[in-house]
Parts: C-alpha cells; structure tokens; sequence
C-alpha cells in the first residue's frame, strides 16, 4: 500500500521523536509552579514525549465543512475522531481531514491531529482490513475501545505495527479504552502489554458496566490510574469544566474534554501558556 502525503508527513513527525518517550508517565515539569510554555497546538506527540498533560476534543459532525470549523474552533491538541459504531467510512474521514487543511493548510494535521477509534477488536483480521484502510489517511494513531484483556491489548499492539510498514517502529500513537467489568479485573495484565502509548478509562461504559454506581464506577477509574502510575504509562479519561483540574492533580496525562470551554481550564490548571 502506498501512503499518501498527509500519512509520509504525519508518521515522519512521530517516528522523530516517539520511540523511547511514550512510555513514560507524564511529571511534572513545571518546576514548583513555573509556568510551562507550550505552543497552544504542540504537535500531540510532542507533548505526550515531554510528559505533558493532552487536551483532545470530540470530531462533532463528520463533515468536510465541520473538519475546517474545526481548525478555527480549538485550542485543544488533537481530535477524536470516531467510527466505533456505524459504517466505518474512511471516504469521510478523509473528507474531514481535507476541509481541516483546506481551511488550516498543508500543517493543519501536524497541528491539530486527529486520532480514529475503531470498533472494539472482535475479529482480528477484520480489524487488520480497517486499520490498513485507515492508516494511509494521515491519522495520528488509533483508539481501540473495549479492551477487557492482555491479549486484546497485545493484538492492538501487534495490528497497529503489522498494518502499517511505513512505521517499522510502531510510534503510531496506540490508545487502548479499559471500560467493562473484565477489563477491570484484567487492568494490570493490560496496561503491563508492551507498546501502548496510553490507556483510557471509559466513564460513560463503566457506567452501565457498573448498573450506574457511580462509587463503583470511580473505584474503577482509579484502579486504571494506579496501574499506569504503577508501569509508567500515561492515563486518559474524559472531564469537564468542573473536574477537569481535580483530574490533572490525580496525574492523567491524556484528557478528552466534555466541554469545550474545559481545555482552556485544563491548559491553565496545567501550567501551559500560551
């Protein structure tokens, strides 16, 4: 198969600087309270290498004209982009990802990259037939929901690198969503799987997992959290304005924001100016 620009581009930012650093945890770098100065859109693997916390936002509308609103529209570091149920339309994807550089020009990906999430992994091979699909567009890495056990996580692993030669490294950034019951029990076997670049804790599944306690469901938020802290793996989770800081104090080093306004409140509560 063979990459298009915006995939030749994207991969080379990552391959740069990724290979040694995504495993790592995210620190503190701010010095006892000195301001950390980042650009507002730092490319997303350069900020995940520095240890610095990462603010993505939803896609919303999967359209051309919704993809360029988008460059002009954040200050987050990259898009979530999902196909996890409904077709898996990568024509639209791409479609999205060409209004973003029409409108922000040909570094609008480096800039604000987009991340996709698949749907969970069932039949490897199929998952192999999508992400070889997808991969060529550009994106910055993939997001696998319902990983419930170390060999789902090891597939992810193992996918992401096979399906894409262009990246013999694996620095795709490599995202694996913890968000039932048996991927709870199964957390420090999934978090422990080598070349994961960040393991998510899925609120809004571990909600109806845990029949809506919501003491339950924290329970399991924090045991995703202390089994990265544990093998030095950056956390993601999802916040809003209103628990948005109380997260990054906790030390979760990836955040998909509920609320637009929660990424200037969490760049803020996070040190990064401007």
């Amino acid at each position: 198969m063979i990459a298009s620009p915006r995939s030749v581009r994207a991969t080379s930012t990552l391959a740069s600087v990724l290979a040694a650093t995504l495993a790592c945890a995210p620190t503190d770098d701010t010095g006892g309270g000195e301001v950390l100065e980042i650009p507002d859109r730092g490319v997303l693997v350069e900020l995940l290498a520095s240890g610095t916390p990462v603010f993505g936002v939803f896609s919303g509308p999967q359209t051309r004209e919704q993809g360029a609103t988008m460059v002009g529209a954040t200050d987050a570091d990259f898009i979530l982009y999902s196909m996890e149920s409904g077709p898996f339309d990568v024509a639209g994807m791409e479609a999205y990802m060409e209004g973003m550089e029409e409108e922000g020009g040909p570094t609008a990906l480096e800039d604000l990259p987009v991340i996709l999430r698949v749907p969970p992994i069932e039949d490897p091979e199929t998952t192999r037939s999508r992400l070889d699909e997808a991969l060529p567009t550009g994106v910055a890495g993939i997001v696998f929901p319902h990983v419930a056990s170390a060999e789902q996580a090891q597939v992810s692993a193992r996918l992401l690198s096979e399906s894409w030669p262009q990246d013999p490294d694996g620095t795709l950034v490599n995202v694996v969503i913890v968000e039932d019951r048996d991927g709870i029990d199964n957390v420090r076997d999934i978090v422990s799987t080598p070349g994961l670049s960040v393991v998510f804790a899925g609120p809004g599944d571990l909600r109806r997992a845990y029949e809506g306690d919501m003491e339950a469901v924290e329970e399991a938020i924090q045991a995703v959290l202390a089994a990265c802290k544990e093998f030095g793996v950056v956390c993601g989770v999802t916040a809003g304005v209103q628990d948005i800081a109380a997260r990054l104090e906790e030390g979760w080093g990836m955040i998909i924001v509920t609320e637009p306004e929660a990424v200037a409140v969490g760049k803020a509560a996070s040190g990064r100016v401007g």
